[in-house]
């Protein structure tokens, strides 16, 4: 089936609440949704985050599609090759973290149109799935030690596993005030850490064995993601587990990580390593080694979670503890199925392709101007 027309739709939404981390504040974001379009009039969905401005990535995409049209929505992946070959790699352009953000959301549409074609979810198109249920953590909001404490007493109620909070802030009393307030309120329940690369490796050994008390369950990407050497350093002089984010971004970076040893676990999404199938061969290098795969999340809206809730059930060395992030904007532009999770687990229906249905009235409203 022949694709021919690719529509890219730039939209912004607010979040619920301020987005608190080591980069700063956020109050919104912005992505391009993509609706691949075939010769019977099926439609693909998929969705691109946005680094660093939405209307030239708005640009680049266009100019990507005029590979696609007149293809095979079956050759997805040699399709994807070629254009990181022929846009990207072909004039030096060694850019796969780039190449990938667009290469994503490609090949959720593409994906997604195959699978809407055939009647069956992505998993059934690439084997089956490991698993019904994914696990997902509870992603804390907020700023102070009062805010944080009381979202963390919310999640206990509702019977929430694990727990993740970002940390890494220039007040290093801070994030052991937070940690502590969050540790009172979880009691027992799984605490996860994530430093965004706020430290160099003196910071980052001093801060873990500070926060060892507080029964970490692992600390994301503590160092700068362009120094392996240094989130090794890190992970073999603390009794936390270290895990790898920033410095997974391509299916490079997993095998690095693989063999140098730098990381106890590997978070890593899609949206990072270009699509459904390069995350599937990024976890296979990693089970190789005997590392499991945390699925990372980004801003990104339910189309996004609804892939990556594909893959989290095609993978066999998955962390039962994965990020979701659609839920921290204020507007939900996916209509059907609920994409919360319950507990910490979400089973998502077996609906043809991604398996979602857009609210596109509310996508209209939130149109960037």
């Amino acid at each position: 089936m022949k694709i021919t027309d690719l529509r890219v739709r730039p939209i912004t939404l607010p979040l619920a609440q301020p987005y608190h981390w080591t980069q700063g504040i956020r109050t919104s974001f912005q992505v391009n949704l993509i609706e691949l379009e075939l010769a019977d009039g099926t439609v693909g969905i998929g969705e691109a985050t946005v680094a660093p401005d939405q209307q030239a990535a708005v640009l680049i995409l266009k100019r990507l599609s005029e590979r696609l049209i007149g293809e095979s929505v079956f050759d997805a992946a040699v399709i994807r090759d070629r254009i990181l070959s022929d846009s990207y790699m072909a004039f030096g352009a060694n850019t796969h973290r780039a190449a990938n953000q667009m290469l994503s959301g490609l090949d959720f549409a593409m994906w997604d149109a195959m699978g809407k074609l055939a009647g069956r979810p992505v998993t059934q198109l690439l084997g089956g799935a490991h698993r019904r249920e994914v696990g997902y953590f509870f992603f804390l909001q907020g700023d102070t030690p009062e805010a944080l404490a009381a979202h963390a007493a919310e999640g206990a109620a509702a019977g929430e596993r694990i727990f993740y909070l970002k940390v890494g802030r220039a007040d290093m009393d801070r994030d052991v005030e937070i940690t502590r307030a969050v540790r009172a309120e979880i009691g027992s329940a799984r605490l996860r850490l994530d430093a965004n690369e706020g430290w160099d490796p003196y910071r980052a050994i001093a801060m873990c064995r500070r926060l060892e008390r507080f029964d970490i369950d692992f600390i994301e990407q503590p160092t700068p993601s362009w120094s392996l050497e240094a989130l090794r350093h890190v992970k073999e002089r603390v009794g936390i587990p270290i895990v790898a984010d920033q410095a997974a971004f391509t299916l490079f970076d997993v095998h690095e990580i693989a063999r140098l040893r730098a990381a106890d676990m590997i978070c890593i999404g899609p949206r990072e390593v270009g699509g459904i199938q390069p995350m599937l061969k990024a976890a296979a290098v990693a089970e190789a080694a005997g590392l499991s795969i945390c699925i990372h999340s980004s801003f990104t809206t339910g189309i996004t979670t609804a892939a990556e809730h594909q893959i989290a059930r095609m993978i066999p060395n998955l962390d039962d503890g994965n990020q979701i992030m659609w839920q921290l904007a204020k507007d939900n532009i996916v209509a059907a199925p609920p994409l919360a999770p319950v507990n910490g687990w979400l089973d998502l229906p077996d609906a043809p392709g991604l398996g979602v249905t857009l609210d596109n009235a509310l996508i209209d409203t939130l149109a960037t101007p």
